[in-house]
């Protein structure tokens, strides 16, 4: 089932990435780190069914997707951060792989991090984020999404990986076996891992090689 719902708010995030809220319909239910395949109320879009994490929590009376907007695409994303305020996004049933199952590290490459927002917001509402840490790998430091917000979050152990920038206070590089193994040690944990598929690859096959067992990573399959 879909749903047409009008935006009610649109941020600016970063210099690429928005965040919209917008209509939540009655009895919408979803869990933090599900998302919905997509489209947008306009002619050769309402059937795109691309998929965008949920960033709000369930109990919020509005919904969120926070997304990185690609000009240069001639696709859905394009036309995305053309909308305005009183459009409409087409939302369908959530589904999703990806939910709290405990305590861990959740390692996030660029907009990857999306399907975490909810999360994270979930386990600080909880007074839960102590013992949890995050490894978020960007390219520049403007490229950070919410990176004010997840400063904030009382508990949690945030590290920042720079790829194109060597700049202070940031791990330079990518996030590699030779990385995970200083920054995580302890691989008895469970692992959340979202980002552009060669980079879920390369770390779910790293932290294998560590140790991790296969059933505590958790990601997008």
């Amino acid at each position: 089932m879909s749903h047409t719902l009008a935006i009610t708010k649109i941020v600016d995030v970063t210099h690429d990435v928005r965040q919209f809220t917008f209509e939540k319909p009655d009895g919408f239910e979803f869990t933090p780190g599900q998302a919905a395949e997509v489209g947008i109320d306009k002619d050769g879009y309402r059937d795109a069914d691309n998929p965008f994490t949920f960033t709000a929590l369930p109990e919020w009376d509005e919904l969120q997707f926070t997304i990185k907007i690609y000009p240069e695409h001639d696709g859905l994303t394009q036309q995305i951060g053309k909308m305005s305020v009183g459009d409409s996004f087409i939302v369908g049933d959530p589904w999703g792989t990806i939910e709290y199952k405990g305590k861990g590290t959740f390692i996030a490459g660029g907009a990857g991090v999306t399907p975490f927002i909810a999360i994270l917001r979930m386990l600080k509402e909880r007074g839960e984020l102590s013992g949890h840490r995050l490894i978020f790998a960007n390219k520049t430091e403007a490229d950070i999404i919410l990176k004010d917000e997840f400063d904030a979050m009382d508990g949690l152990e945030v590290i920042y990986v720079l790829s194109a920038e060597d700049k202070g206070g940031y791990e330079r590089g990518r996030v590699d076996k030779a990385m995970l193994q200083r920054l995580v040690g302890n691989t008895s944990q469970h692992f959340y891992v979202c980002g552009p598929d060669p980079m879920i690859e390369s770390v779910n096959a790293a932290l294998k090689e560590l140790g991790a067992e296969p059933d505590a990573l958790v990601f997008e399959e």
